[in-house]
């Protein structure tokens, strides 16, 4: 069985569903409740989102889905089999990417190196090959630097390739850091706050993108730029206190008083602040 899948020692069976499923999931820091009893699905090819206040939980699911935190009850699946004590190491070999708040680029490599080393779970030269130079560790590197640049060109970065990052816009930054994330291949992509410091034009562009890796995978993302949500996503989610309070459509959740009232604002584009009393966002 790979490494993170387990289904024994009491755990419910295992589903035969695809997707990523969270059943009843709980994590506590202590005396604080990060999450209560959370539960919902993300289908295949299905781009969802998870909204609300600021410590409300959504980065503490990423991080329980992800391996940085251990959950005090409930299960977490992905295509049917329980993830229980994986790590974040593991999720390229559970199909599983992830990109992060900051866009985390290594400031020392290229961009082009920064997006070969999302690669790294996919290579099939053994540490031998790479430290003999062999033929093998060759063909690996360029086949992973000829895929690492066709998404940079794709994601309309090509031109950036060999620049560091501290040379590159916000907006580049962020784009080379979702290509670090593509280059794996993954069936799930989870996404934290991709909209933040991007300009309209650029949401404009990246909701569009998300919209068509729906083709390749799906796409579970975290973000509070309310107008981006609505028009990348096919349902939300909506986490208050560690739980969550709602789910549907966007039409549905801008339809909904209490929803639009707590979240959105007047105003789609709306920003949610405030943090609950007792609870924590571990990430925040």
């Amino acid at each position: 069985m790979p490494v993170g899948l387990h289904t024994e020692g009491g755990a419910p069976a295992a589903s035969f569903g695809a997707g990523l499923e969270v059943e009843r999931l709980t994590v506590r820091f202590g005396g604080l409740l990060a999450l209560d009893g959370v539960s919902l699905a993300v289908a295949p090819h299905e781009v969802v989102g998870l909204i609300g206040p600021n410590g409300a939980g959504k980065t503490t699911l990423f991080n329980a889905i992800s391996g940085f935190v251990r959950a005090t009850r409930g299960w977490i699946r992905w295509n049917g089999r329980l993830l229980q004590n994986h790590h974040a190491h593991d999720l390229g070999r559970l199909g599983i990417a992830r990109t992060l708040q900051g866009v985390g680029l290594c400031q020392g490599l290229t961009a082009i190196e920064n997006v070969a080393c999302g690669a790294q779970p996919s290579l099939h030269a053994d540490l031998g090959s790479a430290l003999g130079g062999l033929w093998r560790s060759s063909r690996e590197e360029r086949r992973v630097a000829g895929e690492a640049a066709a998404l940079l060109g794709q994601l309309g970065v090509g031109d950036w390739a060999h620049r560091l990052p501290g040379s590159l816009p916000y907006g580049v930054q962020k784009r080379v850091a979702l290509a670090r994330a593509l280059i794996s291949h993954p069936r799930l992509l989870l996404l934290d706050e991709p909209a933040s410091g991007l300009s309209a034009d650029d949401m404009d562009d990246l909701s569009s993108r998300i919209q068509d890796l729906r083709e390749h995978m799906s796409v579970l993302l975290v973000e509070h730029r309310m107008d981006f949500v609505m028009a990348a996503c096919d349902r939300i989610v909506v986490f208050n206190f560690g739980e969550v309070v709602a789910t549907g459509t966007p039409e549905e959740i801008q339809a909904s008083p209490e929803v639009t009232e707590a979240y959105l604002g007047d105003a789609v584009g709306a920003t949610p602040t405030g943090v609950g009393k007792g609870r924590v966002d571990a990430a925040r």
